[in-house]
């Protein structure tokens, strides 16, 4: 028999909303436990392996012995590789010790917004957004403040939108180019916008670019080579290279904040896998492969961008064209005004796990990661089609 527990969680943790998706995740598992064949589409990374230049530099390090607990920061041969892959690919001067090196880039979200932020303070966030960026603003007891995109544009941001949002007590902006869900790259008229809005109101930016190196049609440009000294810069190695689960991210900026950042850590996780530090090496130092890499696996989701949005538009679910990372954003009103009840009728009709905007602040849309095989796509629009047909 079990009974209560003679303790109370914490203000803090009972804060954290649970997530709307968790409905149609267990649903999806309950079909699969039955035998039912379900396509996932909701997957956030990539569907290629771990090149194999990286998988033997973390055997290397294994058998080398590179086992041990290495320095809170990251080693010294990753930082100083991290720094020249920014003046290299990002027109960004951080120095070895301007860099830290996190259990993913996830971590060196939490580290940044922990570091930076006190209670009330006010952070900008476009929307769509990643479902983490206000939960974890929120867990510090600061107030995330959506800025507000249309499908129409491609969910570029509008920067008189940010401006329109700012007050005395706001403190941050994060972006996150290309995105998550939306796959949106903002152009660069828009972010020296932006750079200037911070630099005039004394803000941070916080730019999550750890899909760089997936755009498509358009320009990629980091933002901190606008505005140097209010832009914290994070990467990392899941989405470039397929090592989601090797869990490395890192992030670049002013000395004082990766200090902060590097002193939350030491207190929490301490250091990021050593073996997966020297995967990651091998990932920045061998160009040559790991470009190779990136560049077929670009051409594979570029050939199936294409197929799910035409696909999806020709069914009439309007989804606009990303012009990165591997995600569509799809309008399922015409199958129901509620996205929760749309992605539950496209997985109980139609066997597909998609993922509704509502965690996105996306109303009225869902989730499709294609980051999956062009006969997995057609599969799926198959189904949905299916599903579409069978509507009143």
């Amino acid at each position: 028999m079990t009974t209560a527990a003679p303790f109370r969680l914490s203000n803090r943790v009972q804060s954290l909303k649970p997530s709307s998706t968790v409905a149609v995740t267990t649903r999806a598992l309950e079909l699969r436990r039955a035998g039912i064949d379900v396509i996932s589409m909701s997957v956030g990374e990539p569907d290629f392996d771990t090149p194999p230049h990286i998988k033997a530099a973390a055997v290397a390090a294994i058998e080398s012995g590179k086992t041990k607990y290495t320095g809170v920061n990251g080693i010294p041969e990753l930082r100083e590789a991290i720094s020249a892959k920014f003046a290299r690919e990002n027109g960004l001067s951080h120095a070895p010790d301007a860099v830290t090196v996190t259990s993913g880039g996830k971590q060196a979200l939490f580290n940044a917004f922990f570091a930076l932020l006190n209670p009330g303070d006010e952070v900008l966030i476009p929307a769509p957004y990643w479902v983490s960026y206000p939960e974890m603003v929120a867990f510090t007891g600061a107030v995330p403040v959506p800025v507000p995109t249309t499908p129409e544009t491609g969910f570029m941001l509008d920067p008189a939108e940010v401006e329109a949002r700012i007050t005395p007590r706001s403190r941050m902006i994060i972006l996150n180019s290309p995105g998550n869900p939306t796959g949106a790259v903002f152009s660069p008229e828009v972010l020296r916008a932006v750079a200037a809005l911070a630099m005039r109101h004394g803000l941070i930016i916080v730019t999550d670019e750890m899909y760089e190196h997936l755009v498509y049609d358009a320009e990629q440009i980091s933002i901190g080579t606008y505005a140097p000294d209010h832009t914290l810069t994070i990467n990392g190695a899941s989405k470039a290279y397929a090592m989601t689960g090797w869990r490395i991210g890192y992030a670049g900026g002013p000395k004082s904040v990766i200090a902060a950042m590097n002193a939350i850590q030491s207190q929490s996780t301490s250091n990021a896998s050593s073996i997966s530090q020297y995967a990651a090496l091998a990932a920045l130092e061998q160009h040559e492969a790991t470009t190779e890499f990136i560049d077929m696996a670009r051409a594979a989701y570029r050939q199936r961008r294409d197929a799910i949005v035409s696909g999806l538009n020709a069914l009439g679910l309007p989804t606009p064209t990303p012009e990165g990372a591997f995600y569509v954003m799809a309008d399922t009103t015409k199958l129901h005004a509620d996205e929760l009840e749309a992605a539950r009728l496209i997985l109980d009709q139609g066997r597909v796990a998609v993922v509704p905007g509502t965690d996105f602040g996306a109303p009225g849309q869902v989730r499709l990661s294609y980051a999956t095989s062009l006969e997995q796509i057609g599969e799926v629009l198959r189904r949905i089609g299916g599903v579409l047909e069978g509507q009143p």
